[in-house]
C-alpha cells in the first residue's frame, strides 16, 4: 500500500520516510514535517494515526479508509481529529495538495 511503504512514500514525497505497519510504531512523513505514532491497520482497508503538535494538550487523531471500487480504483476517506484552530486551513488544504493531490499525480504519471 503506497500509504505504508516507506520506499513508494520517499518517492512519492520525495523527503526521508520512517514508516511501520506496526501498531505502536512512531512514524515521520516529509523529512519530519508530520511525526507521530501508528495507532492501528487493516490492510488495504484503514490506517489510524496519532499526530504530534507541540505544546497542544489534546492529540490529533488522523483516520484514513480506502474502498475499493472498480477498475482498480480506490476511493479515500479522512477524517483528522483535533486539529488547532489556527492550522486548520494549512492542514486542510495540505491534505489537498500536498498528501493526496501529490500522491495522485504520483500514480497519474507511471
Amino acid at each position: 500500500m503506497a500509504l505504508t511503504n516507506p520506499l513508494t512514500l520517499e518517492l512519492w514525497t520525495g523527503d526521508e520516510v520512517t514508516m511501520s505497519t506496526e501498531p505502536g510504531s512512531e512514524f515521520s512523513l516529509w523529512g519530519g514535517s508530520i511525526v507521530g505514532k501508528n495507532l492501528e491497520f487493516e490492510q488495504d482497508k484503514k490506517i489510524v494515526q496519532q499526530w504530534y503538535f507541540d505544546g497542544e494538550p489534546e492529540t490529533s487523531i488522523v483516520t484514513i479508509k480506502l474502498h475499493a471500487g472498480k477498475d482498480n480504483g480506490t476511493s479515500v476517506e479522512l477524517r483528522h481529529t483535533n486539529i488547532p484552530d489556527k492550522e486548520y486551513d494549512d492542514f486542510a488544504s495540505g491534505w489537498d495538495d500536498y498528501y493526496f493531490g501529490a500522491l495522485a499525480d504520483f500514480f497519474e504519471g507511471e
